[in-house]
């Protein structure tokens, strides 16, 4: 069973991902991780700038996700991945058509390894990377409860992280190559007003209701 769960950042996606995939039984895919440790190498080699040099660094790059923890070339990098710099230059790497066409064969081969067995998290897994999907879930909230959420996280401003995350909404629905959207048969999720555990009852319901 695959299980692809989408949605803005803010809308509590990763720890329900989590806890949706320890009650099921099944492996946990963070298909952003991928994004950002892919972002992460393009800094590193200082090939930002330059369309051709990005694609050819994800393309070289070593990726895995394993124990909970990304991998690039066999370093771990969950924590480095969650830094400014890379936050601040995900969406732009991830915007370039050949980047996703790349790390969507990754994150295929990584749940056609587990058995066709995964929960997966993103922003384009119901609608591009598994559209073919036993359960559909679109998480979503309203721009000023996700920024709420994230500032109680790092401890920014709500004011900054509302901005942030009204660019990043921009960019990620508006991109050519699979931009952000509710999937064809996704059962929309407003969690806004829904505690963890109410939303992870939601989707577990719809999870067993498909078994």
């Amino acid at each position: 069973m695959i299980v692809a769960i989408d949605g803005p950042s803010g809308t509590g996606k990763s720890t329900v991902t989590e806890r949706v995939a320890e009650l099921s039984g099944l492996p946990h895919l963070d298909t952003g991780a991928f994004y950002r440790a892919a972002t992460l190498a393009v800094l590193r080699e200082g090939a930002q700038c330059d369309e051709h040099a990005v694609v050819e660094v994800v393309r070289s790059a070593g990726l895995d996700q394993r124990d909970g923890g990304m991998f690039l070339d066999g370093e771990e990098v969950s924590a480095e991945i969650r830094l400014e710099p890379v936050t601040a230059a995900v969406s732009s790497v991830a915007a370039i058509p050949e980047v996703r066409e790349i790390l969507v064969q990754h994150q295929r081969a990584w749940v056609s390894e587990r058995g066709e067995r995964a929960v997966v998290e993103g922003r384009d897994i119901g609608s591009v990377v598994f559209p073919n999907a036993d359960v559909k879930i679109y998480l979503d909230a309203t721009p000023e409860v996700r920024a709420e959420r994230r500032a109680a996280q790092t401890g920014e401003q709500s004011a900054a992280v509302l901005a942030d995350i009204l660019r990043r909404d921009a960019f990620d629905s508006e991109r050519a190559a699979s931009p952000l959207m509710v999937p064809i048969g996704a059962v929309v999720i407003d969690t806004s007003e829904m505690g963890f555990d109410e939303v992870v009852a939601e989707v577990m319901r719809h999870i067993e209701a498909k078994v």
